[in-house]
């Protein structure tokens, strides 16, 4: 158990259609190949970030079965899909596209609102705008630009 909030987990309760289930999707065909040998998260920016955020972790969760796990986690949401893991696999596993599976399929079950999806499409583009605008800055030193964050960075949080 990672978590303190982590339940045992119930033999009963796994459903080993799951892992069929991502394997059929396009994307989801070499699941079954990971050999949890841990590239997707060494070389994960998220896992720089966040040490219980774990690519490896996921990916272990669908071939064991643990569909309620995986489409209730937040973390299925945390993923840039950067595409960093998928080009590391040794074994071609696509998580990048197994990530976008799971949102699917969390959307569908119900486990997040029909929203959650632009929601996280809205905040991936504000933070490539927010960097955007940091390395501008850092090229060229410019109130404006800082200020421009900084309202930025305000508005959003006042949503």
């Amino acid at each position: 158990m990672d978590d303190k909030n982590d339940k045992p987990l119930l033999v009963s309760k796994l459903d080993l259609s799951f892992r069929e289930e991502i394997a059929s999707q396009p994307g989801g065909e070499n699941v079954k190949r990971c050999f949890a040998c841990g590239t997707c998260a060494a070389g994960c920016p998220i896992t720089d970030i966040d040490e219980k955020y774990n690519c490896r972790r996921i990916i272990r969760q669908i071939l064991f079965g643990m569909r309620e796990e995986v489409l209730s986690s937040p973390r299925i949401w945390l993923c840039l899909v950067c595409y960093r893991c998928y080009a590391r696999c040794p074994q071609k596993v696509n998580f990048t596209d197994i990530m976008r599976i799971l949102r699917y399929a969390a959307i569908k079950g119900h486990h997040v609102s029909a929203e959650m999806l632009s929601r996280v499409t809205e905040l991936d583009r504000f933070s490539q705008e927010v960097r955007h605008d940091f390395i501008d800055h850092i090229f060229k030193p410019d109130k404006e630009i800082a200020e421009k964050i900084k309202l930025k960075i305000e508005e959003k949080l006042s949503v």
